[in-house]
């Protein structure tokens, strides 16, 4: 296996499914609209497996792949999704315990999400992080999203860090590709979304079955 970079300067989170659970969530707010829409609810564990692709694929569990209703109905399916305040995402267990050693070790930590940097600003605000974090980048953020690098790069930049000394974790393989190309050392999140894939198929540098098995991989244990 690739060795981590050392010393060890930044580590990046894709958020959803990777440094936070916010499935639960996501699937109250699905429920919310289908009964506003009078449509079957679909079943919390296909909704919970599409969460990291975002609220498109979240909204496809329910109203099938036909974008122009997607569309229609999105802002009333966001309005739900905060009108939620978010009450059950919270971290992985472990992950509190990964950033608290990396604070302490001195390494800048940051989020690179493709979800909109206003409830990516809402989810750090309710969990603490907002404080903490080194860099903080939602979908809107740039012109361009993940799989495309310059996320990912522009978290290192806001950091001061340089990409070859840190590490992207993710649990979608867009997360491995953005991170892989803007240079970073690749981990998949086994415990994410993966909706029953192998994420070595995706060919990160590492794949990490909980967040305690990716802080021994960090050398924070």
């Amino acid at each position: 296996m690739k060795p981590v970079p050392q010393p060890l300067a930044g580590v990046f989170f894709d958020l959803d499914g990777t440094l936070l659970d916010s499935a639960r969530d996501m699937h109250d707010a699905l429920t919310a609209l289908c009964r506003e829409l009078g449509i079957e609810v679909p079943r919390y564990e296909m909704v919970r497996e599409t969460v990291s692709r975002g609220a498109r694929a979240v909204l496809r569990c329910a109203v099938g792949n036909d974008e122009a209703r997607i569309d229609a109905v999105m802002p009333r399916f966001l309005e739900l999704y905060v009108a939620t305040g978010m009450v059950n995402t919270h971290a992985f267990d472990g992950m509190n315990t990964v950033l608290d050693h990396l604070e302490a070790r001195g390494v800048r930590w940051g989020v690179v999400s493709n979800k909109a940097g206003s409830l990516v600003a809402l989810a750090m605000t309710k969990l603490g992080y907002d404080g903490r974090a080194a860099a903080v980048v939602g979908g809107d953020t740039l012109a361009k999203r993940k799989p495309d690098p310059d996320p990912v790069l522009h978290a290192c930049a806001l950091a001061g860090v340089e990409p070859g000394q840190c590490v992207y974790v993710g649990d979608d393989p867009r997360d491995v590709m953005a991170g892989r190309a803007a240079g970073l050392y690749t981990v998949a999140a086994g415990w994410g979304y993966l909706d029953g894939v192998d994420p070595q198929a995706w060919g990160p540098d590492a794949v990490s079955a909980d967040p305690r098995q990716l802080g021994a991989l960090l050398g924070l244990a």
